[in-house]
């Protein structure tokens, strides 16, 4: 009998940011559902990121993401172009977090 083998953490991360994105792509019915539109994407950053986008001054700044993200021009985020949403927020937490740690060693 072979023995299950459970998906390790990272695995189960990885699932969790491909059905986040599902959930939003494709929303709109003029949409595909394999890209994030600017209303999707606003829907996103406002839903699952909402202490980011909360705490902005400027009202522009979700407008000038989507439009630095979307590397290809098309108005969309595709997955890719959604990671590396993702991956740059995840290196600001990082930075954020070793320096608060740096602060305390010191």
């Amino acid at each position: 009998m072979a023995k299950k083998v459970y998906p390790t953490e990272i695995e189960r991360c990885i699932e969790s940011l491909i059905a986040v994105f599902q959930r939003y792509a494709g929303q709109e019915k003029t949409n595909s559902s394999t890209t994030l539109s600017k209303t999707e994407f606003l829907r996103f950053m406002n839903t699952e990121l909402a202490s980011f986008t909360q705490n902005q001054n400027d009202p522009g700044v979700l407008d000038r993401m989507m439009k630095k993200l979307d590397l290809n021009c098309d108005g969309q985020l595709d997955f890719q172009e959604f990671l590396n949403l993702i991956g740059g927020l995840a290196q600001a937490c990082h930075k954020s977090f070793t320096d608060s740690q740096n602060i305390k060693n010191k």
